[in-house]
């Protein structure tokens, strides 16, 4: 697992850094940048808050005029939208550590991560996370070729890091955190995956930070009714 230098990383005693997130079991914005910051091993509090639809807006405007989450707090300054989170993250605390060093993988990277945040539409609206079920969805056609765009984006960029692990360029980056929510999509619905990309989805999945989410999000007992998607498999 990555590691800041312990000449900077003492220094992230004197930050207090929040992370205001939604719930973990469906919140594919909030994990990415919590993904980050736990992956790295930087201290911050976290502040959940219910994504039922009651009061939702209400609760959220506490946090950032999006009322939206995630929103990551650093002293007098919020920050919205995760990519913005991690990018701010990237640049303040792990001194670029969180794309890839080669400035052409960095790129591509760079290029996966943003059609990861702003497309994948049809996936989105009908596999929505829920990370404690186990369901069968009748897919649309624009969203198996979401499906495929992805396979090919895992089949393609996933390579083996030091440890034998696979992520996406070589090394866990920005990147695997924007994959991450589909790849918990993946394991609810298990639509049909190249074994390439099977084998990204697994070595994510193993991943200690992802797995440290995944318990919390099982232990979790909130139901979000336009988030249960299919029937039981």
């Amino acid at each position: 697992m990555p590691q800041v230098p312990l000449t900077w990383r003492s220094s992230l005693k004197d930050f207090s850094l929040q992370l205001v997130i939604g719930n973990k079991n469906y919140s594919t914005w909030s994990l990415r940048p919590w993904m980050l910051l736990h992956s790295f091993s930087i201290e911050f509090d976290e502040q959940l808050v219910s994504l039922n639809a009651d009061g939702l807006t209400e609760r959220l405007l506490q946090y950032s005029d999006t009322a939206r989450v995630p929103v990551l707090i650093d002293e007098q300054t919020a920050i919205f939208d995760s990519l913005a989170i991690c990018e701010y993250i990237n640049e303040h605390y792990l001194l670029g550590q969180g794309w890839p060093n080669d400035v052409m993988q960095r790129a591509l990277a760079r290029a996966i991560t943003a059609e990861m945040h702003s497309g994948f539409a049809a996936l989105r609206n009908e596999m929505p996370m829920n990370i404690r079920a186990s369901r069968v969805v009748s897919l649309s056609a624009s969203a198996l070729k979401d499906v495929q765009r992805i396979d090919a984006i895992f089949s393609r960029y996933a390579a083996k890091n030091e440890n034998g692990d696979l992520r996406l360029f070589g090394e866990f980056s920005i990147a695997d955190c924007f994959f991450a929510p589909v790849v918990l999509r993946f394991k609810t619905y298990l639509p049909e995956l190249s074994s390439a990309a099977q084998d990204y989805c697994q070595s994510i999945l193993d991943h200690a930070s992802l797995q440290t989410w995944i318990q919390a999000a099982e232990r979790e007992t909130e139901i979000i009714d336009e988030d249960e998607a299919g029937v039981d498999r």
